[in-house]
């Protein structure tokens, strides 16, 4: 795959925005619009109409110029289908959907995937937890803090969280608590014998220690065209059917969740603020990141990533543990609700509009190659 010849390929004055229509495929519509650009979304059957129908462009309404319907989203790899984003000037940008469709098949991703992406498509397989150099490897090597990892459940001995990769949805992940051995032994026998998941999954878990704090995700946005790191927004995940179940009185609370499996699905976001007091410690996370994956995945991030964090509490002070990390486009829409990035621009900008922007600019200075993989 030959990247700088599919572009030489382009006519650089008809680009067009695409990505794949879930996840966040609006906020890049959206953005891409903003800036001028066509966008196209990739969909799927008995998925479409969002794009097709709700958001299609119509005058000054909506920001989905054009849609590829596809039987299921893995047919985006055969080559007819590249070929058509091709043949359209297609710079494709990337989120977490992309990877799970593609049945997180990276090394396709990565050499038979040839339309140009924004972003390093060298770093979306760090989210693997079962790689040896995933994220927590690379968290390690920057020296950022995240939860203490057991590798072996037996020597569970506090509150953890424990993450598995499920059966029938392979781009979830069932999440349950145990405080040691015997609690983990226990459920993980009843969610096998429910086929919530196999022995398989089971022995990519990952175990860590349940961090008690804030959760507050960190968006960034790295530009390595002036070399500058930016916060875009703060957010908190909504989860289904968790927070339900809080909102029960104590009193009931043991009795329902025996009856029903807690669940901590990602159904939306929040937008939050932090103390200001805390934004010093943020960018210096941030900036660990930038480094490390510049010398771990060459040429390390591009564009949007996530720090997904808990604040603690002291003593001595306030702290921030990261429990994860998205290293492309984020799924919440609403981070530009937060006013960091209008403290920056002097108003507020979407994670699809800044990178629109990254785009314009390339093109302005026919520099492509520090932003597109």
């Amino acid at each position: 795959m030959n990247i700088k010849q599919i572009l030489n390929s382009y006519n650089l004055s008809n680009l067009t925005i695409a990505t794949l229509g879930s996840h966040s495929a609006l906020d890049v519509c959206r953005g891409a619009k903003n800036l001028g650009f066509k966008t196209l979304v990739i969909t799927e059957i008995g998925r479409e109409k969002t794009y097709e129908k709700y958001y299609k462009t119509n005058g000054k309404l909506g920001c989905v110029d054009e849609t590829i319907t596809l039987s299921k989203f893995s047919d985006l790899l055969k080559p007819e289908i590249q070929k058509i984003l091709i043949d359209k000037n297609s710079i494709f940008i990337p989120n977490r959907s992309f990877e799970a469709y593609l049945n997180f098949n990276y090394e396709a991703i990565e050499n038979d995937f040839e339309v140009p992406m924004f972003g390093n498509r060298q770093l979306l397989k760090i989210e693997e937890r079962g790689r040896a150099e995933n994220q927590y490897y690379l968290l390690e090597k920057a020296g950022i803090k995240y939860s203490k990892q057991f590798k072996n459940p037996k020597e569970i001995d506090c509150l953890c969280l424990i993450k598995v990769q499920e059966k029938t949805r392979n781009f979830e992940r069932a999440f349950f608590l145990a405080e040691n051995y015997q609690d983990y032994k226990k459920q993980i026998d009843a969610k096998l014998k429910q086929g919530i998941f196999t022995e398989e999954q089971l022995g990519q878990a990952v175990i860590e220690e349940f961090i008690v704090g804030v959760q507050v995700n960190f968006n960034f946005f790295y530009s390595p065209i002036p070399d500058r790191l930016e916060l875009l927004g703060t957010d908190m995940r909504r989860q289904t059917n968790i927070e339900g179940l809080l909102k029960i009185p104590s009193s009931y609370q043991t009795e329902v969740s025996k009856k029903i499996s807690v669940k901590y699905e990602e159904a939306g976001h929040i937008a939050v603020t932090v103390l200001e007091s805390m934004l010093e410690k943020a960018f210096e996370l941030g900036e660990r990141f930038v480094k490390t994956s510049q010398e771990l995945f060459v040429p390390g991030i591009i564009g949007p990533f996530a720090l997904q964090s808990i604040i603690t509490a002291g003593p001595p002070k306030k702290d921030i543990v990261v429990i994860d990390i998205s290293p492309r486009m984020p799924g919440s829409p609403g981070i530009s609700s937060t006013p960091y990035s209008g403290y920056l621009y002097g108003e507020p900008v979407s994670v699809g509009q800044r990178v629109a922007m990254e785009i314009k600019e390339a093109l302005k200075l026919k520099d492509f190659v520090k932003i597109l993989t």
